[in-house]
């Protein structure tokens, strides 16, 4: 592994002093919750993320930024929720905003679904939520307000290349830009890319994901409220594990989904992951993260499979990776005709600015056999979806 660059070092020696405090995660949450507030018939959201720090804080090791980081994920959706009930006890008609024929991108990380992604925000007929939105989800907020709230999440954006400068080179993180609803939805993997915590992995792959989807409709209501209404583009790849749940919430969306081989997407993700995850820990088990992400990744797309069969035709979109990331220039006015949206002259005129790699970055590259993984592996785990795949892409 690479060594560290000397920002990571720093900030790890100048957190150091508070890193003991993993030892105590029930008190620590305790004044989490105390801060953020919590509203009566709360407490099961509560627990669930006592449960996650609880457990983040024994993972293997992690580094005084790497429990600073867990603290603050668990601080940031505490407060959250606590803004949108109390939000929504203030003006009770947020409940009532219709979230209206949204498009929800989804396929295997890794596959452009955020290329996909921003090729649909291109439009002003479309809404799509921003990073600094998704961080602190409000009503319209006065200027100053709105500047602080932006330049908190430009700090997380410029905190990110700072200390881990190549994962911009994998997926940059841009305070004003569209991103992934991953931010809002409570339990989503994005922990067990950050460290190990076998429990929380468990205990995902068993939970109830309706109470969390209801949740991220009231995001997007409170990000609605006031304002124009327009249809909004969303996007996961962690919405393709819980495809049926995403319909109950959301039964008019439509669903755009991205498709590349999986042994390319494999890698690229657990390239991803490993560079992520040096932030949170002094040593990462490469082997380890080949055969959880692989574990992840087919058990996602096995459950994604089985939704599959009961969406109608009319409501899903499969774009191969062709579509955008070889000739996107062909691929964008097809993916906007078939969302039922109109591909003009002004979407053309920015086309090149978002399919562009974004300046001062390199081409990621990656090995899948680092991980500890074949392309036998990955392709028997992926045997089903690969049959769809080549149907998908045609002769």
């Amino acid at each position: 592994m690479a060594r560290a660059p000397l920002a990571l070092t720093l900030v790890n020696l100048s957190l150091r002093p508070g890193f003991g405090s993993r030892h105590t995660p029930d008190r620590v949450f305790d004044r989490l919750l105390a801060k953020a507030g919590q509203a009566d018939g709360d407490e099961e959201f509560a627990e669930d993320f006592r449960f996650l720090l609880h457990h983040w804080s024994r993972a293997e090791n992690l580094t005084p930024l790497g429990w600073r980081s867990a603290k603050d994920h668990v601080s940031r959706h505490l407060t959250t929720r606590a803004r949108i009930r109390r939000l929504i006890a203030e003006h009770p008609e947020i409940e009532q905003e219709p979230i209206d024929r949204p498009v929800f991108v989804v396929g295997l990380p890794r596959t452009a679904t955020t290329l996909t992604h921003n090729v649909l925000s291109l439009s002003a007929d479309h809404r799509c939520p921003l990073l600094w939105e998704l961080l602190t989800p409000h009503l319209e907020l006065p200027p100053r307000h709105r500047r602080k709230a932006i330049a908190a999440a430009r700090r997380m954006e410029n905190g990110s290349n700072r200390l881990v400068p190549r994962f911009r080179d994998i997926h940059s993180l841009i305070a004003e830009g569209p991103e992934e609803c991953t931010f809002a939805l409570p339990h989503a993997l994005m922990p067990l890319s950050q460290a190990r915590i076998p429990a929380y992995q468990a205990w995902h792959l068993q939970r109830d994901f309706l109470p969390d989807y209801r949740y991220l409709k009231q995001v997007f209501q409170v990000l609605q409220y006031g304002r124009p209404r327009r249809r909004w583009i969303l996007k996961s790849p962690m919405h393709l594990e819980h495809l049926d749940v995403l319909r109950t919430v959301f039964p008019d969306a439509t669903l755009v989904w991205t498709h590349r081989d999986p042994v390319t997407a494999v890698a690229s993700l657990c390239s991803l992951v490993e560079t992520g995850m040096g932030i949170s820990v002094n040593s990462v088990d490469l082997h380890a993260i080949g055969a959880t992400w692989l574990e992840l990744m087919s058990r996602s797309m096995t459950r994604g499979l089985e939704a599959r069969s009961a969406i109608s035709p009319d409501t899903l979109v499969d774009v191969p990776y062709s579509w955008l990331g070889t000739a996107p220039h062909i691929g964008a006015p097809k993916l906007y005709e078939a969302i039922g949206a109109h591909w003009t002259g002004y979407e053309a005129s920015r086309l090149a600015g978002v399919v562009a790699r974004p300046a001062d970055t390199r081409p990621h590259t990656y090995d899948l056999t680092r991980y500890g993984l074949t392309r036998t592996d990955v392709e028997t785990a992926f045997a089903d979806y690969n049959a769809l795949r080549a149907d998908v892409d045609g002769p």
